[in-house]
Protein backbone atom coordinates (compact mmCIF):
# COMPACT_ATOMS: atom_id res chain seq x y z
CA UNK A 1 0.00 0.00 0.00
CA UNK A 2 1.38 3.56 -0.85
CA UNK A 3 2.20 5.77 1.88
CA UNK A 4 -0.18 8.61 2.24
CA UNK A 5 0.37 12.11 3.81
CA UNK A 6 -0.44 11.85 7.56
CA UNK A 7 -1.95 14.36 8.96
CA UNK A 8 -3.42 15.10 12.46
CA UNK A 9 -7.20 14.34 12.19
CA UNK A 10 -9.03 16.56 15.32
CA UNK A 11 -12.48 16.05 13.46
CA UNK A 12 -13.62 14.41 11.01
CA UNK A 13 -15.98 15.62 7.60
CA UNK A 14 -18.92 13.32 6.79
CA UNK A 15 -19.85 12.98 3.25
CA UNK A 16 -23.61 11.43 4.16
CA UNK A 17 -25.67 9.20 2.07
CA UNK A 18 -25.18 10.53 -1.48
CA UNK A 19 -22.71 12.87 -2.65
CA UNK A 20 -25.09 14.60 -5.01
CA UNK A 21 -26.69 18.01 -3.68
CA UNK A 22 -30.25 17.86 -5.39
CA UNK A 23 -31.43 14.54 -3.87
CA UNK A 24 -30.41 15.35 -0.73
CA UNK A 25 -33.97 17.15 0.36
CA UNK A 26 -35.72 14.11 -0.84
CA UNK A 27 -33.39 11.50 1.43
CA UNK A 28 -34.08 13.60 4.43
CA UNK A 29 -37.79 13.21 3.63
CA UNK A 30 -37.53 9.60 3.32
CA UNK A 31 -35.19 8.85 6.16
CA UNK A 32 -36.93 10.87 8.96
CA UNK A 33 -40.44 9.51 7.87
CA UNK A 34 -38.74 5.55 8.68
CA UNK A 35 -37.00 7.22 11.81
CA UNK A 36 -40.11 8.28 12.84
CA UNK A 37 -41.71 4.99 12.14
CA UNK A 38 -39.52 3.09 13.62
CA UNK A 39 -39.12 4.87 16.51
CA UNK A 40 -42.86 5.08 16.82
CA UNK A 41 -43.44 1.70 16.13
CA UNK A 42 -41.02 0.14 18.92
CA UNK A 43 -42.19 2.62 21.34
CA UNK A 44 -45.77 1.09 20.51
CA UNK A 45 -44.32 -2.31 21.14
CA UNK A 46 -42.94 -1.78 24.48
CA UNK A 47 -45.96 0.33 25.79
CA UNK A 48 -48.02 -3.04 25.00
CA UNK A 49 -45.96 -5.32 26.44
CA UNK A 50 -45.54 -3.67 29.50
CA UNK A 51 -48.90 -2.61 30.00
CA UNK A 52 -50.66 -5.92 28.48
CA UNK A 53 -50.91 -8.12 31.03
CA UNK A 54 -51.58 -11.14 28.59
CA UNK A 55 -48.17 -10.45 27.42
CA UNK A 56 -46.10 -10.45 30.73
CA UNK A 57 -44.49 -13.49 29.82
CA UNK A 58 -40.14 -13.89 29.02
CA UNK A 59 -40.74 -13.92 25.12
CA UNK A 60 -41.82 -10.58 25.49
CA UNK A 61 -39.45 -9.07 28.20
CA UNK A 62 -37.29 -10.11 25.65
CA UNK A 63 -38.83 -8.19 22.25
CA UNK A 64 -38.83 -5.45 24.79
CA UNK A 65 -35.54 -5.46 24.92
CA UNK A 66 -35.05 -5.86 21.39
CA UNK A 67 -37.42 -3.02 20.89
CA UNK A 68 -35.22 -0.47 23.16
CA UNK A 69 -32.24 -1.87 21.45
CA UNK A 70 -33.81 -0.87 17.92
CA UNK A 71 -34.68 2.97 19.27
CA UNK A 72 -31.25 3.15 20.43
CA UNK A 73 -29.31 1.90 17.65
CA UNK A 74 -31.40 4.16 14.93
CA UNK A 75 -31.47 7.16 17.35
CA UNK A 76 -27.36 6.53 17.97
CA UNK A 77 -27.14 7.55 14.04
CA UNK A 78 -30.06 8.82 12.16
CA UNK A 79 -30.83 12.24 13.95
CA UNK A 80 -27.20 13.35 13.34
CA UNK A 81 -27.28 11.75 9.49
CA UNK A 82 -31.09 14.29 9.03
CA UNK A 83 -28.97 17.52 10.22
CA UNK A 84 -26.03 16.96 8.24
CA UNK A 85 -28.18 15.77 5.40
CA UNK A 86 -29.71 19.79 4.94
CA UNK A 87 -26.46 21.47 6.53
CA UNK A 88 -23.18 23.09 4.97
CA UNK A 89 -20.89 21.82 8.04
CA UNK A 90 -20.85 18.11 7.86
CA UNK A 91 -18.14 17.89 10.84
CA UNK A 92 -18.08 15.38 13.51
CA UNK A 93 -15.39 16.13 16.14
CA UNK A 94 -12.86 13.08 16.87
CA UNK A 95 -14.34 12.49 20.09
CA UNK A 96 -17.74 12.36 19.05
CA UNK A 97 -17.06 9.99 15.97
CA UNK A 98 -15.05 7.77 18.43
CA UNK A 99 -17.95 8.14 21.05
CA UNK A 100 -20.43 7.08 18.71
CA UNK A 101 -18.04 4.46 16.72
CA UNK A 102 -18.88 2.55 20.61
CA UNK A 103 -22.07 2.81 21.04
CA UNK A 104 -23.27 1.81 17.50
CA UNK A 105 -20.96 -1.25 17.70
CA UNK A 106 -21.98 -1.90 21.02
CA UNK A 107 -26.23 -1.44 20.46
CA UNK A 108 -25.68 -3.22 17.11
CA UNK A 109 -24.13 -6.36 18.57
CA UNK A 110 -26.70 -6.72 21.88
CA UNK A 111 -29.13 -7.09 18.85
CA UNK A 112 -27.75 -10.24 18.23
CA UNK A 113 -27.43 -11.47 21.13
CA UNK A 114 -31.17 -11.10 22.54
CA UNK A 115 -32.09 -12.57 19.31
CA UNK A 116 -29.96 -15.73 20.48
CA UNK A 117 -31.57 -15.71 23.46
CA UNK A 118 -35.25 -15.27 21.95
CA UNK A 119 -34.09 -18.46 19.64
CA UNK A 120 -33.77 -20.53 22.81
CA UNK A 121 -36.88 -19.15 24.62
CA UNK A 122 -38.73 -20.74 21.51
CA UNK A 123 -36.80 -23.52 21.06
CA UNK A 124 -37.29 -24.91 25.02
CA UNK A 125 -41.35 -23.15 24.69
CA UNK A 126 -41.34 -26.05 21.73
CA UNK A 127 -38.49 -28.84 23.05
CA UNK A 128 -39.39 -28.71 26.57
CA UNK A 129 -43.10 -27.12 27.54
CA UNK A 130 -43.51 -28.29 30.43
CA UNK A 131 -40.46 -26.99 32.31
CA UNK A 132 -40.71 -23.96 29.96
CA UNK A 133 -41.64 -21.83 33.37
CA UNK A 134 -39.28 -23.25 35.38
CA UNK A 135 -35.81 -22.71 32.78
CA UNK A 136 -36.76 -19.46 31.10
CA UNK A 137 -37.84 -16.96 34.37
CA UNK A 138 -37.58 -12.97 34.03
CA UNK A 139 -34.27 -13.24 36.84
CA UNK A 140 -32.94 -15.63 33.58
CA UNK A 141 -33.97 -13.00 30.67
CA UNK A 142 -32.28 -10.59 32.80
CA UNK A 143 -28.80 -12.43 33.53
CA UNK A 144 -28.57 -12.95 29.61
CA UNK A 145 -29.16 -9.09 29.02
CA UNK A 146 -26.87 -7.89 31.36
CA UNK A 147 -23.93 -10.59 30.77
CA UNK A 148 -24.44 -9.76 27.09
CA UNK A 149 -24.41 -6.00 28.06
CA UNK A 150 -20.78 -6.43 29.77
CA UNK A 151 -19.74 -8.76 26.73
CA UNK A 152 -20.56 -6.06 23.53
CA UNK A 153 -19.53 -3.21 25.88
CA UNK A 154 -16.15 -4.82 26.14
CA UNK A 155 -15.83 -5.82 22.38
CA UNK A 156 -16.69 -2.41 21.49
CA UNK A 157 -14.54 -0.60 23.80
CA UNK A 158 -11.62 -2.73 22.52
CA UNK A 159 -12.09 -1.70 18.78
CA UNK A 160 -12.89 2.44 19.82
CA UNK A 161 -9.66 2.44 21.05
CA UNK A 162 -7.62 0.57 18.35
CA UNK A 163 -9.66 2.28 15.87
CA UNK A 164 -8.59 5.72 17.99
CA UNK A 165 -4.51 5.01 17.75
CA UNK A 166 -4.89 4.62 14.07
CA UNK A 167 -2.81 7.00 11.78
CA UNK A 168 -5.33 8.78 9.56
CA UNK A 169 -4.65 10.03 5.84
CA UNK A 170 -7.34 12.43 5.59
CA UNK A 171 -10.42 13.27 7.16
CA UNK A 172 -13.47 12.88 4.93
CA UNK A 173 -15.67 10.10 5.54
CA UNK A 174 -17.06 8.35 2.78
CA UNK A 175 -20.45 7.55 5.09
CA UNK A 176 -22.99 9.20 7.20
CA UNK A 177 -21.83 8.29 10.52
CA UNK A 178 -18.66 6.96 12.08
CA UNK A 179 -18.78 3.30 10.87
CA UNK A 180 -15.76 1.61 11.40
CA UNK A 181 -15.42 0.10 7.51
CA UNK A 182 -15.04 3.81 6.68
CA UNK A 183 -12.47 4.90 9.13
CA UNK A 184 -9.91 1.73 8.54
CA UNK A 185 -10.17 2.92 4.92
CA UNK A 186 -8.73 6.44 6.46
CA UNK A 187 -6.06 4.38 7.82
CA UNK A 188 -2.39 5.72 6.34
CA UNK A 189 -1.52 1.90 6.91
CA UNK A 190 -3.60 -1.24 5.90
CA UNK A 191 -5.18 -1.82 9.77
CA UNK A 192 -3.79 -5.27 10.00
CA UNK A 193 -4.33 -5.63 13.30
CA UNK A 194 -8.03 -4.50 13.19
CA UNK A 195 -8.88 -7.35 10.44
CA UNK A 196 -7.85 -10.02 12.31
CA UNK A 197 -9.58 -8.89 15.37
CA UNK A 198 -12.84 -9.09 13.14
CA UNK A 199 -12.25 -12.09 11.88
CA UNK A 200 -11.72 -14.02 14.84
CA UNK A 201 -12.75 -11.92 18.42
CA UNK A 202 -15.11 -9.93 16.54
CA UNK A 203 -16.22 -13.31 15.11
CA UNK A 204 -16.69 -14.48 18.92
CA UNK A 205 -19.13 -11.84 19.75
CA UNK A 206 -20.69 -10.59 16.78
CA UNK A 207 -21.59 -14.19 14.82
CA UNK A 208 -21.58 -16.66 17.24
CA UNK A 209 -25.20 -15.55 18.56
CA UNK A 210 -25.87 -16.52 14.49
CA UNK A 211 -24.73 -20.00 14.96
CA UNK A 212 -26.37 -20.59 18.38
CA UNK A 213 -29.27 -19.42 16.35
CA UNK A 214 -28.96 -22.18 13.80
CA UNK A 215 -28.58 -24.65 16.65
CA UNK A 216 -31.42 -23.71 18.37
CA UNK A 217 -33.78 -24.24 15.14
CA UNK A 218 -32.01 -27.35 14.25
CA UNK A 219 -33.13 -28.87 17.25
CA UNK A 220 -37.02 -27.22 17.34
CA UNK A 221 -36.75 -29.01 13.31
CA UNK A 222 -35.81 -32.56 14.61
CA UNK A 223 -37.90 -32.20 17.45
CA UNK A 224 -40.98 -31.69 14.90
CA UNK A 225 -39.96 -34.37 12.26
CA UNK A 226 -39.75 -36.78 15.29
CA UNK A 227 -43.44 -35.98 15.48
CA UNK A 228 -44.44 -36.27 12.07
CA UNK A 229 -46.96 -34.11 12.70
CA UNK A 230 -48.11 -31.09 10.68
CA UNK A 231 -50.30 -29.16 12.80
CA UNK A 232 -46.90 -29.54 15.18
CA UNK A 233 -45.18 -27.85 12.12
CA UNK A 234 -47.77 -25.39 11.73
CA UNK A 235 -47.85 -24.16 14.96
CA UNK A 236 -43.85 -24.12 15.37
CA UNK A 237 -43.60 -22.06 12.03
CA UNK A 238 -46.31 -19.43 13.13
CA UNK A 239 -44.49 -19.16 16.37
CA UNK A 240 -40.59 -18.75 14.55
CA UNK A 241 -41.36 -17.29 11.44
CA UNK A 242 -41.42 -13.60 12.46
CA UNK A 243 -38.24 -14.17 14.61
CA UNK A 244 -36.51 -15.59 11.87
CA UNK A 245 -37.17 -13.19 9.49
CA UNK A 246 -36.17 -10.85 12.23
CA UNK A 247 -32.64 -12.89 11.99
CA UNK A 248 -32.53 -12.87 8.04
CA UNK A 249 -32.55 -9.51 7.75
CA UNK A 250 -29.67 -8.66 10.51
CA UNK A 251 -27.28 -11.01 9.89
CA UNK A 252 -27.74 -10.59 6.09
CA UNK A 253 -26.46 -6.89 6.45
CA UNK A 254 -23.93 -7.62 8.95
CA UNK A 255 -22.16 -9.79 7.01
CA UNK A 256 -22.53 -7.92 3.39
CA UNK A 257 -20.53 -4.94 5.32
CA UNK A 258 -18.06 -6.71 7.92
CA UNK A 259 -16.94 -10.09 6.81
CA UNK A 260 -14.58 -8.57 4.59
CA UNK A 261 -10.48 -7.21 4.10
CA UNK A 262 -10.26 -3.31 3.98
CA UNK A 263 -8.83 -3.96 0.53
CA UNK A 264 -12.39 -5.03 -0.82
CA UNK A 265 -14.54 -2.34 0.59
CA UNK A 266 -17.16 -0.83 -1.20
CA UNK A 267 -17.67 2.86 0.88
CA UNK A 268 -20.44 3.93 -1.86
CA UNK A 269 -22.34 0.38 -1.61
CA UNK A 270 -21.99 0.13 2.02
CA UNK A 271 -23.17 3.73 3.20
CA UNK A 272 -26.53 2.33 1.08
CA UNK A 273 -26.29 -0.89 3.35
CA UNK A 274 -25.99 0.63 5.85
CA UNK A 275 -29.03 2.86 5.56
CA UNK A 276 -30.73 -0.69 5.80
CA UNK A 277 -29.80 -2.07 9.14
CA UNK A 278 -29.47 1.05 10.76
CA UNK A 279 -33.47 2.28 9.82
CA UNK A 280 -35.11 -0.16 7.46
CA UNK A 281 -34.61 -3.40 9.64
CA UNK A 282 -35.48 -1.25 13.50
CA UNK A 283 -38.83 -0.07 11.00
CA UNK A 284 -39.76 -3.11 9.97
CA UNK A 285 -38.57 -5.24 13.43
CA UNK A 286 -42.28 -4.04 15.12
CA UNK A 287 -44.04 -4.15 11.82
CA UNK A 288 -43.22 -8.24 11.40
CA UNK A 289 -43.71 -8.84 15.43
CA UNK A 290 -47.28 -7.24 15.33
CA UNK A 291 -48.81 -8.19 11.95
CA UNK A 292 -47.30 -11.79 12.23
CA UNK A 293 -48.11 -11.92 16.31
CA UNK A 294 -52.19 -13.17 17.03
CA UNK A 295 -51.07 -12.05 20.55
CA UNK A 296 -49.63 -8.72 19.88
CA UNK A 297 -52.44 -7.64 17.67
CA UNK A 298 -54.70 -8.53 20.07
CA UNK A 299 -52.94 -6.48 22.93
CA UNK A 300 -52.88 -3.52 20.06
CA UNK A 301 -57.13 -3.72 19.89
CA UNK A 302 -56.91 -3.66 23.46
CA UNK A 303 -54.77 -1.17 23.89
CA UNK A 304 -56.86 1.11 21.01
CA UNK A 305 -60.32 0.32 22.47
CA UNK A 306 -58.99 0.91 25.82
CA UNK A 307 -57.43 4.51 24.72
CA UNK A 308 -60.70 4.89 22.83
CA UNK A 309 -63.06 4.72 25.68
CA UNK A 310 -60.77 6.64 27.92
CA UNK A 311 -61.15 9.39 25.18
CA UNK A 312 -65.15 9.52 25.63
CA UNK A 313 -64.78 8.96 29.10
CA UNK A 314 -63.06 12.37 29.95
CA UNK A 315 -65.78 14.49 28.21
CA UNK A 316 -68.49 13.37 30.10
CA UNK A 317 -67.34 13.41 33.04
CA UNK A 318 -66.55 16.71 32.52
CA UNK A 319 -70.02 17.51 30.99
CA UNK A 320 -71.38 15.84 34.06
CA UNK A 321 -69.38 17.85 36.74
CA UNK A 322 -70.38 21.38 35.11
Amino acid sequence: MATRNRTEVTEFVLLGLSSWPEIQPVIFGVVLAMYLVAVIGNALLVIVAFSDPKLQTSMYFLLCQLSFIDIFLTTTTIPQMLVHTLSVNKTITFNQCMTQLFFFMAVGSMEGHLLAAMAYDRYVAICDPLRYSAIISRCFCLRITLTSSVIVSLNSLLYSVLVAHLTFCGNQVTHFFCDITALLKLSCTRPIVNEMLIFTEGVAVVISPFFFILGSYARIGVAIARLHSVAALRKALSTCSSHILVVLLLYGSVACMYLRPSSSYDLERDRQVAIFYTVVTPMLNPLIYSLRNQEVKGALQRLSRKLHSSGKFQPGSQANQE
